[in-house]
């Protein structure tokens, strides 16, 4: 490598890390002394463990609405060339994309699984 290349590079990291060492300890002291303050807003904390609950929640609404593949039974009248994989699907994207959405805006579980049932209509 270009020692001169090597020598720049190492200057903006010097830099660019000196920064954001500086902002962590003026948020640190800030916060020490009261005047900043991470509003949690006594919301959970974790994204993932609160979407797969959320899933869960509306996993079985989903099952009688938009049944899989498998579990989809020909009856008279219907048409049974009907592919329920692609509704599901749709369904599925729709919800899980409802239910992220409202989770990072501050939605409870029980709440996010809500909007995700009415994104798709149930």
């Amino acid at each position: 490598m270009n020692p001169l290349v090597w020598l720049l590079s190492k200057i903006v990291q010097f830099f660019s890390v000196g920064g954001d060492r500086r902002r962590s300890r003026s948020m640190a002291e800030k916060g020490e002394a009261g005047v900043y303050k991470v509003e949690t807003g006594g919301r959970s904390r974790n994204f993932d463990a609160d979407y797969r609950a959320a899933t869960k929640l509306l996993k079985m609404r989903m099952d009688q609405h938009f049944p899989d593949n498998y579990h989809a039974r020909l009856s008279g009248g219907t048409n049974g060339t009907h592919d329920h994989g692609e509704d599901r699907a749709a369904a599925v994207d729709t919800a899980s994309t409802a239910i992220s959405t409202a989770l990072r805006k501050g939605a409870t579980v029980q709440q996010a699984a809500e909007a995700g049932a009415a994104s798709v209509g149930i």
